[in-house]
């Protein structure tokens, strides 16, 4: 069972000068033109008010590219081993920089294309300022994955239902929702869920809520595996 240990945020920031090493050029661009792609390990652009990442980050790792038409159309192909541990999280991030109390809407909609095997998860992760706290949607998932901690039961909120965990990864808390099926396009109520941690469940108080990360969390892709955002969006009020 894969875990989310989430140190690789911090190493995103203050390690670009990491290299993976020979590994990283294994993979190639897509064939087709994209407006960006890379096969860095800590590669990073925005477009149109995201910010995307290639974020290889966990041990074991292959090769990994990232390509981009805009910050909500993006994809990767991933070639990691069929090992335990995620290897990385390619993602796009949109800032919200809001308290949770100041918030009157928090919502984002999906539209995936994702390999039938390999070990994944398509989630959302979300942050507050602070980063002590994370909130991770899985909104589908294949392969011997799972969240960290514990069962909490249980809840329907923000348009689907979940199975919630809570747990502690040695620098912050974690509280995953898990969907109870998978789902390939959707759009998520995330203010309800924030609502029902801070109010219901008193796991936080109004953190400020600093970013909304969309990705993959990819374990293994032996062979290499593509996994498309067709399309996203995020949006607050």
């Amino acid at each position: 069972m894969a875990t989310s240990t989430r140190t690789r945020v911090v190493k995103a920031l203050i390690a670009p000068a990491l290299a993976l090493g020979a590994t990283v050029g294994l993979a190639s661009a897509p064939a087709s033109a994209a407006v960006w792609n890379s096969c860095d390990q800590w590669g990073s652009t925005t477009l149109n008010g995201y910010t995307l990442y290639n974020d290889i980050w966990g041990s074991g790792a292959g090769s990994q590219c990232i390509w981009a038409d805009s910050g909500t159309n993006w994809g990767v192909r991933a070639n990691h081993p069929n090992t335990g541990g995620i290897k990385s999280y390619p993602n796009a991030k949109k800032v919200i920089n809001k308290p949770i109390g100041s918030l009157t809407s928090l919502t984002s909609s999906y539209n995936v294309t994702v390999p039938a095997s390999g070990a994944y998860n398509t989630s959302y992760d979300i942050w507050d300022t602070g980063y002590k706290y994370e909130i991770m949607l899985w909104v589908n998932k294949t392969g011997a994955v799972g969240p960290l901690g514990g069962s909490q039961g249980t809840v329907t909120l923000g348009g689907s239902t979940w199975t919630v965990y809570k747990g502690n990864n040695g620098s912050n808390e974690v509280f995953s929702f898990v969907r109870s099926s998978n789902s390939g396009s959707g759009t998520v109520n995330i203010l309800p869920i924030l609502k029902w941690i801070k109010d219901t469940k008193g796991w936080f108080g109004n953190v400020t809520i600093g970013d909304v990360q969309f990705g993959y969390e990819i374990t293994s892709s032996s062979g290499g595996l593509d996994f498309t955002t067709n399309s996203l969006s995020v949006s607050s009020g």
